[in-house]
């Protein structure tokens, strides 16, 4: 009878078998990517930035953004480098201590960002982010809205957890997940987790010498988390634990993941990015659908819409090639809801058209129902979105008219 680590290596062999795309094919198709970087690549252990690794992650973005890639960053060591500026470096920090680091560290961090992206004239853009803003329908959507517009403006979004004001209870508590989510709500199709080992393993390389390396996953079941091991000592809050849990988020979004190592090479500094696609070892995990797709299905089957919105024959066959519903298709508005619930669209006939994530209060959008978007700024006292759901929170629906 095989044991466990036994029975983890025939699985090994069975993903190695299975054929997939490259890491570094899928890295070059991406068209937006969420690149995690941990705090043990990117601040020493006394708590200084490690500048030259820091150079050759932004050649990577300016090579990538360069070929027509968006690029978002995820970013930890505020707490590391903001320990050290306040004398806290070289043990355990409360909770308070390691709100105050992460305020004083998160500027240093900031600047070196901005110092080493400016050597390209790459504009660089700080969001600091909890976990309400991307699980609270609302305020994610006007978090999602303030990506789309910085990406489109040619600014480098670098994103942290907003340290100064989480507690132990409602933290991410590693920005593998953070990173999950931004992948999530940005619709990125590839999210690299920049870290100290090159990937996923049958068992922990550092204890097992027999361990296999795992350069493709499809699904992530018992076998596969059987291989988790323990998080590294060090800055580090993360471990493979969290980078599967990462995975998960990122698969079920439609997004491609990759597990890379970040660590600068003996024999020079190659770029971590740059080093991926050169065939440096990775895990590679598959998702499922593309991005568009897994949103789509997320506002059609897992929200419960808010209220409705009724629209003429006009805006209805506007949807259905493809536009975004603007003010002057509404006819009616039925339920009480707020900027960011997930409403009905229904046509004069009752008849169920679609459904998405309204960016108007329903007492707004009854106030500038029928008018042109530039009448919105006259009406409402205020320049919000011209569309009232955009076309990318936006899901066509089959279902039957009402019955009279």
């Amino acid at each position: 009878m095989q044991s466990a680590a036994d029975q983890r290596r025939v699985q090994a062999r069975r993903q190695q078998q299975e054929n997939g795309p490259t890491p570094a094919a899928a890295l070059a198709q991406a068209r937006r990517l969420v690149v995690k970087i941990g705090s043990a690549l990117l601040v020493e252990e006394d708590g200084e930035i490690r500048r030259p690794w820091l150079d050759a992650l932004v050649a990577d973005v300016a090579r990538c953004r360069a070929r027509g890639q968006e690029l978002i960053l995820v970013s930890s060591g505020a707490v590391a480098v903001g320990g050290r500026h306040l004398g806290l470096a070289g043990r355990s920090l409360r909770l308070e201590e390691k709100q105050a680091a992460a305020a004083t560290g998160q500027i240093r961090l900031a600047h070196a960002y901005q110092e080493a992206l400016a050597q390209h004239d790459i504009t660089v853009a700080q969001i600091l982010l909890t976990p309400d803003d991307t699980e609270e329908r609302r305020r994610h959507l006007n978090a999602r809205a303030t990506f789309a517009q910085l990406l489109a403006l040619g600014a480098v979004p670098v994103v942290n957890e907003n340290d100064t004001v989480a507690t132990a209870e409602i933290r991410f508590g590693d920005n593998d997940r953070l990173a999950a989510r931004v992948a999530q709500m940005t619709s990125a199709d590839m999210l690299v987790l920049l870290s100290d080992i090159d990937g996923l393993y049958s068992a922990d390389p550092r204890h097992d010498p027999a361990a296999c390396h795992i350069p493709l996953v499809r699904d992530i079941g018992p076998e596969v988390e059987a291989m988790a091991g323990s998080a590294p000592p060090g800055y580090s809050s993360g471990g493979m634990v969290t980078k599967l849990a990462a995975a998960r988020i990122a698969m079920n979004a439609g997004c491609h993941m990759l597990i890379a190592e970040g660590q600068p090479k003996a024999d020079g500094m190659e770029s971590p990015l740059a080093a991926i696609e050169a065939g440096a070892k990775a895990t590679l995990f598959m998702p499922s659908g593309e991005p568009r797709s897994a949103r789509k299905a997320w506002i059609a089957g897992a929200v419960n819409p808010a209220g409705a919105l009724v629209v003429d024959d006009g805006a209805a066959r506007a949807l259905r090639s493809g536009k975004s519903l603007l003010p002057a298709g509404i006819v009616g508005v039925e339920g009480a809801f707020e900027r960011g619930d997930c409403v009905v669209i229904r046509t004069r006939s009752g008849a169920e058209a679609g459904r998405g994530l309204s960016a108007y209060a329903s007492a707004d959008i009854r106030l500038i129902a029928g008018h042109k978007s530039a009448e919105i700024p006259a009406i409402l006292g205020y320049r919000g979105r011209d569309e009232i759901i955009h076309r990318d929170d936006l899901v066509l629906t089959e279902a039957p008219a009402k019955p009279q």
